[in-house]
């Protein structure tokens, strides 16, 4: 009995620290599955049938970073913008920021090129005329300082009008 009330306290004591730990999340956390959340734009009216810019704009959650789109190594896995065929808007070119160096704490000689907290592509486009419900694809892969997730590909909802 006197093992049981030792253990109590000590399991209600790591139940609050999560609790508390959990407190402090953003809104959307890698709990929850949003390693990476696209912000904006929702909607944008371009000219049709003629090349625009439109800026991109994402977020990685706190503690985790991805790969860059020109990661150091081959056996990396890019982060990499990309439209459906069949959308009425093309994807013309997509420039992605240069990465930050990041070195891994367990491996000092190895050098990542890594995007963290938040990163735009400015994406080249062209649309036909009418109203194009896209949902175009940011393919990445998270990772935080120790270990890497399965490589993911989330929707990147984009109202697009060509006028």
């Amino acid at each position: 009995m006197k093992k049981q009330l030792g253990i109590a306290p000590l399991l209600l004591g790591i139940a609050s620290m999560f609790a508390a730990a959990q407190s402090d999340l953003p809104e959307r956390s890698i709990l929850k599955g949003a390693t990476v959340e696209y912000l904006f734009p929702e909607q944008v009216t371009v000219p049709a049938g003629k090349a625009s810019d439109v800026t991109l704009h994402f977020r990685i959650a706190p503690g985790l970073h991805i790969n860059s789109h020109t990661p150091k190594d081959e056996f990396l896995i890019p982060t990499t913008f990309s439209f459906p065929d069949d959308a009425g808007v093309r994807l013309s070119k997509a420039t992605y920021p240069a990465g930050e160096e990041f070195v891994l704490p367990l491996d000092p000689t190895t050098e990542l090129s890594v995007y963290t907290t938040a990163f735009t592509i400015q994406a080249r486009i062209v649309a036909t005329a009418g109203n194009h419900l896209v949902e175009a694809k940011l393919r990445y892969q998270a990772c935080d300082k120790n270990a890497c997730m399965p490589p993911k590909t989330i929707p990147v909802a984009i109202d697009v009008i060509g006028k």
